[in-house]
């Protein structure tokens, strides 16, 4: 067992994994820490000769592992995990290669957004992290408002200036309130946004929408029925990648983890060996 403290400590960690021949790593924690573990192991042994990995929970929410059927409970997890059967599956993840003040980063995840998925974690965390009770409280008062244009509603669903380039054409509208991609269906408290996001793994499932709080708001059982969003401007399709570029710097999040960049490029990045307990 390895815990480790910061990031330099992970990549330290994957690196000595690598040299020791390690097959199978168990990782502890939620959606960002995931990605973290993901991108190190990916820097370690190279995006095409990962380890398999076993998520376990631990984490806030755990959205990505949920999806996978994981039970959220890290100690209950393990033991199973430990006692054997094991059951083996291939996922989807996702190359997110960032431009910014840094330079240029390369991350692998699962979930990347802007707009209003920025805005909400931006709220999310500003609150606390109440955890998965807490943000379905949130999108409630969200849906709520959005029919009589109170102030969370449009804190966050207010369209963001940007620009958004596809199979290299640029989209029309020059603001949008919603850009979501994920090889998951379910982005968490039900929501099945990218509801398409495993039918093809050499392709992602982009969802955005220029829609105003207003027009937006009122569309959440179309998303909790797994359907598309719909109205004026929507993007609904399954793309090869996209990219993003803010008039400047932008937030926007991935996995959990909210980040700033002056651009994003997405890919489909590497097919992941899951290990989960049957």
């Amino acid at each position: 067992m390895h815990t480790t403290a910061n990031l330099d400590e992970l990549d330290t960690l994957c690196r000595e994994l690598c040299a020791a021949g390690t097959e199978l790593v168990v990782i502890s924690g939620g959606d960002g820490t995931l990605m973290a573990a993901v991108t190190s192991l990916a820097r370690a042994y190279g995006r095409d000769a990962l380890p398999a990995i076993a998520p376990i929970g631990g984490g806030t929410v755990a959205t990505v592992a949920r999806n996978w059927g994981v039970d959220p409970d890290p100690q209950r997890t393990l033991r199973r995990l430990l006692r054997r059967p094991r059951r083996r599956s291939w996922r989807s993840s996702l190359e997110v290669e960032s431009t910014g003040h840094d330079g240029d980063v390369l991350r692998y995840g699962f979930i990347v957004g802007t707009g209003l998925v920025a805005s909400f974690f931006d709220e999310y965390y500003r609150r606390d992290a109440p955890g998965y009770r807490g943000a379905a409280q949130m999108a409630a008062r969200i849906f709520a408002e959005s029919f009589v244009g109170g102030p969370l509603a449009r804190a966050v669903l207010e369209p963001m200036p940007l620009q958004l380039e596809l199979d290299g054409l640029v989209a029309a509208p020059k603001a949008w309130s919603l850009v979501c991609a994920a090889t998951v269906p379910n982005l968490g408290i039900g929501m099945r946004v990218t509801y398409r996001a495993e039918e093809d793994p050499s392709r992602i499932h982009l969802v955005a929408s220029p829609l105003r709080p207003g027009r937006l708001g009122p569309r959440a059982p179309f998303v909790l029925a797994g359907r598309s969003i719909g109205g004026a401007g929507h993007v609904d399709e399954l793309v090869p990648s996209f990219t993003i570029t803010f008039p400047e710097s932008g937030r926007y999040v991935l996995d959990g983890e909210l980040l700033d960049a002056e651009r994003l490029c997405v890919r489909p990045g590497p097919r992941l060996s899951v290990v989960t307990a049957t």
